[in-house]
């Protein structure tokens, strides 16, 4: 039932009105003046308002004005009742804002039709507002739905044709299963450190393209977050999997030149696959989340299925997470020193400091295990000063003790390696703890050293103004670039313990350890073999000029005190029988 309003000062008229317009079914409202009018108009919201013009205090215009001057009243109808029948009043109304005019008196009929067709404009506008607002909801839908830069579905997306194939999976009884892919792009964070974001945006935009070409008709891509991206694919087999996940990692990881610059970067995938699906959309992607989280290891491009003893091992990594967080203030860690023997004297000329976690239920705990997510909490930077500091003191007291120079090598990691002032922190803590600095040795990994070039250079030379030296770690493992490698102001490479493993077997673990001590010795860098552990390897390195070694061989991690006693035991190694 359509409400109208009357607002009429003659009480005869406005009682003609009101029986007129019941009988014809609407429901009728009285005013018997503007200013009444005004507030039953504003509280009743009518359909319609019929307002005499001539009426004291507030006239019609007045009304009107009123009306249109109010969110809530100014999309009102209005017909204005008047006895004036000059073109100018009539004009006058119009210019006003009223939506027609009638002349009193006017026929029944007269004032029907122009309601009528008042009502069927103004159900014509609001039709078209309604549907102007949904297809504004709808664009903004569209828009959460759709991420900006890729132009590929969001999560939200995602969890709807998910929760679709999973309702409807029971009607294809021949469907292999539905699987569900987390790719994420790591350390993703250094391309927008190193090069920028507007870098950053455009390698993922290329990642996104390289996704679409190969998922094309068969799944559902879409973008989780930041550097991570989902797939879904239906009516596929869980052996096809490792197949398709290797072609997605070989696809995304391409090198791309931006601006002249050649970046690389790694990927993993975790996969989850189920032929009976249960539980919720969200529970699945979890679950690929889960097994990508899982195989994470910085250099390589991996892949892992989901299986339900994941699970476990993220409990146990979110009660680590926890603990981490607590372990610094509670003085849990402790710096351990694996010694360096000089392969012409068999003497300690230096140790390498490792950082060992004591807890005080779990024992001791791997720093495989919280390493990588003190790298993901942040922690590694205020971790990482706590163990060049210790290791400075340590060594200081040594350099005293036995009064020889004995050097000490402290890893960094990426993202101490990044912070901006790390020249300055050096310094202050050889200043804080007395160590001469070209005793000091910071140890960086190639993918470390090789992600910027230019910047590492930069960031190099002003640590070897201080005096330190520099060791690039694992050498071999990386990809480092034999170009980019002769600039690098550095005087040390550590061969890798996994070619020392494997000179007994493999010819190519020989010929890439006599290239990396040719090349060593060409640019004359220090050379160090780690992972000793036979005499075998003794002798391989010694005979090939290896200036020291390290490994289990001569002594395994030990703690401050047990390397105190080793340096003031000065027990050597022994070549004769090697």
């Amino acid at each position: 039932m359509k409400t109208i309003l009357i607002i009429e000062d003659d009480e005869l008229i406005r009682n003609n009105l009101l029986e007129i317009l019941e009988f014809e079914g609407f429901r009728a409202i009285e005013a018997e003046n503007g200013r009444i009018g005004v507030q039953k108009a504003r509280a009743y919201h009518p359909d319609l308002v019929l307002c005499d013009v001539c009426m004291p205090e507030l006239d019609g215009y007045g009304v009107l004005e009123e009306l249109r001057s109010n969110v809530q009243t100014a999309t009102m109808p209005v017909i204005f009742l008047t006895a004036k029948s000059d073109k100018s009043d009539v004009r006058q109304g119009m210019n006003s804002g009223a939506d027609d005019y009638l002349i009193k008196p006017c026929s029944v009929s007269e004032l029907l039709g122009a309601i009528s067709s008042r009502l069927k404009k103004q159900a014509v506008l609001i039709e078209r507002y309604t549907e102007q607002q949904q297809q504004a909801t709808a664009a903004i839908r569209r828009g959460a739905m759709l991420d900006p830069l890729t132009h590929l579905p969001t999560r939200g997306l995602l969890y709807q044709h998910l929760h679709h194939l999973m309702s409807s999976f029971a009607q294809f009884p021949d469907s292999r299963g539905i699987a569900i892919l987390c790719l994420n792009l790591q350390r993703f964070h250094l391309i927008n450190s190193g090069f920028g974001h507007i870098a950053g945006d455009i390698v993922l935009q290329m990642v996104a393209n390289r996704l679409s070409k190969v998922v094309q008709a068969n799944g559902f891509l879409a973008r989780l977050n930041g550097d991570q991206f989902g797939i879904v694919l239906k009516d596929v087999a869980q052996e096809e999997l490792g197949e398709f996940a290797q072609l997605l990692l070989d696809r995304v990881t391409l090198p791309c030149m931006i601006d002249g610059h050649e970046i690389r970067f790694h990927a993993n995938v975790g996969m989850t696959w189920t032929d009976q699906p249960q539980g919720t959309p969200q529970d699945l992607l979890t679950q690929a989340e889960t097994a990508q989280h899982w195989c994470q290891q910085p250099g390589l491009n991996r892949y892992r299925l989901y299986d339900t003893e994941l699970d476990a091992l993220e409990v146990e990594r979110r009660l680590i997470e926890m603990d981490l967080t607590k372990a610094i203030e509670r003085a849990e860690f402790q710096v351990h020193y694996q010694p360096q023997v000089d392969l012409q004297t068999g003497r300690v000329v230096g140790m390498e400091s490792l950082v060992r976690w004591h807890h005080p239920v779990r024992g001791v705990v791997s720093p495989a295990k919280f390493i990588p997510i003190a790298e993901e909490l942040g922690l590694i930077v205020p971790l990482g000063e706590w163990i060049l500091t210790t290791a400075c003191q340590h060594a200081k007291r040594w350099q005293i003790l036995c009064m020889q120079p004995l050097r000490v090598s402290v890893n960094l990691s990426m993202r101490q390696f990044q912070q901006p002032n790390l020249p300055q922190r050096v310094e202050a803590i050889l200043a804080e703890t007395g160590l001469d600095p070209k005793l000091l040795t910071l140890e960086l990994t190639e993918s470390c050293v090789m992600h910027d070039v230019e910047a590492t250079i930069l960031t190099l030379k002003a640590l070897k103004k201080l005096g330190i030296e520099i060791s690039i770690d694992d050498f071999g493992t990386g990809y480092s670039s034999l170009n980019h490698l002769y600039q690098l102001p550095i005087d040390a490479l550590k061969i890798d313990r996994s070619f020392v493993k494997q000179i007994r077997v493999s010819a190519g673990a020989i010929a890439i350890s006599d290239a990396i001590i040719s090349m060593a010795k060409g640019l004359k860098l220090h050379i160090v073999a780690e992972g000793i552990e036979d005499k075998e390897q003794l002798a391989f390195f010694r005979k090939r000029g290896c200036d020291a070694i390290q490994g289990f061989l001569y002594s395994p991690p030990i703690s401050a005190i047990e390397m105190e006693a080793l340096l003031l035991s000065d027990r050597r190694l022994h070549f004769a029988s090697a």
